[in-house]
Order: C-alpha cells, then structure tokens, then sequence
C-alpha cells in the first residue's frame, strides 16, 4: 500500500517538528505549512490523506482553513483534527458542530493519543473508499452521492469519459504504466476543471477501468470537454515508445494469432443533461450517461485514434 499523506498546519516550529519525526518513522509522507492559506494551497499540490490543524495561525484561523477545507468538493472528504491551546466549550461546539472537523484535542496532548486518533480516523477513510487508489480522485459512495444529488437539481450536466483502447495499451505495457495513463488523464480532467470549471463542478472516477465522470453545468461542459481532448489527443503518444508512436499504432496479435493494428488511446465523452430526463433513481440516470458514452465510444472506434463527444437528445 502507498504511503498515506498527513499535512501538519501548525506555526509552532517545535510542534510541527516533532509531528513531522514521529509521523515519519511511522511510515508516513508528512507536510508541514505554518500558515493557512498555505496549508490550503498545500492541499492542492499533496492531496493529504488527514489534516493536523492548530486554530492560531499568523494569517487566517484554523477555523477557517477548516471551512475552506469544508466548502470545497476536492477537499471535503479529508479528516481534520484540531489541536489547539484554545481549547474552551465555544471552540469545541463551533469546531465540531459548525465546521464538523473530526477531532478537538487539547494542548498540551500525549503524541501517542494523537496518534492513535490519527489512525482510526485513516482507518475510518479508508473503510468509505471514497477515493481512487491510483488517482486520488473521488469514487464509490462519494460518485453515487453526486449522482443521487442530480436527480432533484436542475441547469446541471453529467459527462461520462474513457478512455478508448485502453486495455490493449495496458495489456501490451503492462498494468504499472496503465497506472500512469489513469494519472495522466485525472491531471487533465482536474487542469481543465480549475481553468474553465467552477468551485461546484465535480470530477470522479469510477473504482474499476478507465472510466472518469464530470457535473458542471451546460454553459461549461463544451469548453472542459474540449480543452480535455485536445490535450489528451496531443500528449497520449508520449506514453507510448518511438516506434510505436510514430506508427500511430499497436500490433499486436489477436486471440486466433493473427497481428492486428490497435489505434492509440482516445477518449470518449457522452455529455447528458437534466432536460433529457427526468431520472428515477442513479441506475437509471448511469444508464442513460452509458447509452451515449457508448455512441461515442462507436465514432471513437470508427475513425481510428480520434478522439469524440456525443449528446444526449437535448444537449
């Protein structure tokens, strides 16, 4: 298993330096920030597993790192646990019912009851699967709850993306470097989110093939699924080696023997919206998203490497 990730927000250097030993020699990756906004910033580059957070920092409160932490899609899966000098009812009840953190201990603490905290609490995140073991990206119960939050909502637009020839590559390469086209394809999808998206638009990824979701809104979808083609379309022979990629395709033998020709990975969009419902339940919604993923995946097929989107009946 890769090491899990802890981001220490903390402005007392003796403090952080000690959560950054003890935490290390337990087989953890550890950041430390001693501000706010950038231990926020950190969240983006590190993607922590859990979050230490002292409430006194020298520019904003871990209160509102916290909240930051909370509003954002990309964020709000992480454990927080605040340790804190300040540790009177009023920050207690604001921390644990307002902003909903995980933990409120008290300074001065026993480094062996954090620790313990610390792990039940990744033990507990782990046990949710809410994120993709390869990218990061939200999965499982976290996609099925964006997707039930549909089903009411309305101005919203749902893109099922996969990527085309992809067990051929992993099958030829192997399943290592297949890893590398999943992060590679989360780092565009996540890229063009935070160039043309919005703070409510959500990227997941489903738990098993190479299959990413995107809800933005019909205004945004066009230019996100565009901008993810064209850099994908530009970028994807670079995982492949020089022969291959100045070919522009795989040979490879079929199940009879015979060598046949496989294009390089594509991508498929199927971009549906509200206005092609309504929608019963997810299942129903999953199978209409699929049914025109599926005519992209088709076209994609048709014209050898190129990449396509496709509509629901009203996109």
């Amino acid at each position: 298993m890769a090491k899990e990730t802890i981001l220490v927000v903390e402005d007392d250097e003796s403090i952080a330096r000690l959560f950054q030993v003890f935490l290390s020699e337990r087989g953890y990756n550890v950041f430390t920030s001693a501000r706010g906004r950038e231990g926020l910033a950190l969240c983006q580059e590190v993607a922590p597993d859990l979050i230490l957070l002292d409430v006194r920092l020298p520019d904003i409160s871990g209160y509102e790192v916290a909240e930051a932490l909370h509003a954002n899609p990309w964020t709000q899966h992480i454990p927080v646990i605040i340790i804190t000098a300040y540790g009177e009812m009023e920050d207690r009840i604001r921390a644990l019912d307002e902003i909903q953190v995980q933990y409120f201990l008290d300074k001065p603490f026993d480094i062996e009851e954090v620790f313990a905290v610390i792990k039940k609490e990744l033990r507990e995140s782990r046990r949710k699967s809410q994120l993709h073991p390869i990218t990061g990206l939200p999965t499982a119960d976290v996609v099925n709850d964006r997707l039930r939050s549909l089903l009411d909502s309305v101005d919203w637009t749902l893109a099922l993306v996969r990527v085309n020839g992809f067990e051929t590559f992993t099958q030829f390469y192997g399943a290592v470097v297949g890893e590398d086209v999943l992060k590679f394809t989360a780092r565009l999808l996540t890229e063009a989110i935070q160039d043309h998206g919005a703070p409510d638009d959500f990227i997941g990824q489903m738990i098993v093939g190479p299959y990413f979701m995107i809800i933005s809104s019909p205004e945004r979808i066009n230019t996100i699924a565009h901008k993810v083609i064209a850099q994908f379309d530009e970028d994807i022979g670079l995982h492949y080696d020089y022969h291959d990629r100045a070919q522009g395709h795989l040979r490879m033998p079929d199940t009879q023997g015979h060598i046949q020709q496989y294009p390089l990975m594509s991508l498929a969009i199927g971009v549906l919206t509200d206005r092609d419902g309504p929608f019963r339940d997810i299942r129903e919604l999953s199978e209409a998203a699929e049914a025109v993923l599926q005519q992209a995946v088709h076209l994609a097929h048709e014209q050898g490497r190129r990449s396509f989107i496709t509509y629901g009946r009203t996109a």
